[in-house]
């Protein structure tokens, strides 16, 4: 059984092939393996945990190629549901140099929006020491339903829980709406990554400690905000701190979130096998962590698409020993 189990969205990226225009003014888009639960599985095996991943596509050529991706990449693919009468959801991306996204979702209906509760397996989830999940499964009832069902029983079974909010306007009927459900995904969870650039969105502060303290007040143990080439923030009840990013050629940003949640759970893995839990780390252990998550990110916009993007443990350490000398 898998270390880690992700759950939520797997779907196809079309990144454009030119820089810094937008989606009606790019004219080539590469196709590549996406959704951000399914790349932080892609990552974690890469960086040496095992995953599974529940989620849902379409019984198409898309939900077919996507799939074989796992399954090249080691990831689980046993608890992958196929929809018939649903297509495998697409999204187009424009990137921006300063990392922002403008992003369109082909979903009509998307299969990843037909996922249910009886396609998350109680005996699989309880059999892994962490849950990963995202909010796009928290939009439609039956996702919903499917993600609430697993966070009760990794909640029951003592798992590490990790949520990486990955708001994306476009796909919520009703902001008001999406807020206080994207705010519910908090709730049980341990770890919380959130981007610089929802951040106030979600939290509704600016300021980092102010939007830090109303998570950290949900009970999470530990927050991190990715801030793209300006590192991340972390926080939790009894450290806080700053973490320098690293420079390299960004290419394409798609991936780098979800490298860094990976990377993020595998470190915090390894103290939690030791007994220890995120919110008992001391502020130098913390910078450590976030460190090396901000390396994991920066590698992953040095190529095109999410997954192909995400490095591996020995690319990861070369390159923090290349920082080093």
């Amino acid at each position: 059984m898998p270390n880690v189990i992700c759950l939520g969205e797997l779907l196809i990226d079309f990144p454009a092939g030119e820089r810094d225009a937008s989606l009606a003014e790019a004219v080539t888009f590469a196709k590549a393996p996406g959704g951000a639960p399914a790349n932080v599985a892609v990552g974690l095996v890469r960086l040496g945990v095992s995953a599974g991943f529940i989620g849902a596509v379409g019984r198409d050529p898309f939900g077919e190629f996507l799939e074989g991706v796992l399954r090249r990449e080691g990831v689980d693919a046993a608890h992958l549901a196929k929809i018939d009468g649903a297509r495998t959801t697409l999204a187009f991306i424009a990137a921006r140099s300063d990392g922002r996204k403008d992003i369109l979702f082909y979903r009509n209906p998307g299969a990843d929006m037909m996922l249910a509760p009886e396609h998350v397996s109680d005996e699989y989830v309880r059999s892994a020491e962490c849950l990963h999940y995202g909010s796009i499964s928290r939009i439609d009832e039956g996702p919903r339903a499917a993600t609430d069902k697993a966070r009760r029983i990794a909640a029951e079974a003592g798992l590490l829980v990790s949520y990486d909010p990955n708001w994306r306007p476009t796909l919520w009927p009703d902001r008001d709406e999406a807020r206080r459900r994207v705010l519910e995904g908090f709730d049980g969870a341990t770890l919380a990554k959130v981007s610089e650039e929802e951040w106030s969105f979600i939290t509704g502060a600016e300021d980092f400690a102010a939007g830090a303290k109303g998570i950290l007040d949900r009970g999470v143990e530990l927050v991190v905000r990715s801030e793209g080439p300006h590192g991340a923030s972390f926080a939790t009840v009894g450290a806080s701190g700053h973490v320098d990013g690293f420079a390299v050629n960004c290419v394409e940003p798609t991936g780098a979130g979800d490298g860094f949640a990976a990377c993020l759970i595998v470190e915090l893995l390894a103290h939690w096998r030791q007994g220890r839990r995120p919110g008992e780390l001391d502020i130098e252990e913390l910078h450590r962590i976030v460190r090396r998550a901000n390396a994991a990110g920066a590698l992953a916009c040095t190529q095109v698409g999410a997954m192909p993007s995400l490095p591996t443990a020995g690319e990861l350490d070369e390159f923090l020993r290349r920082q080093a000398s």
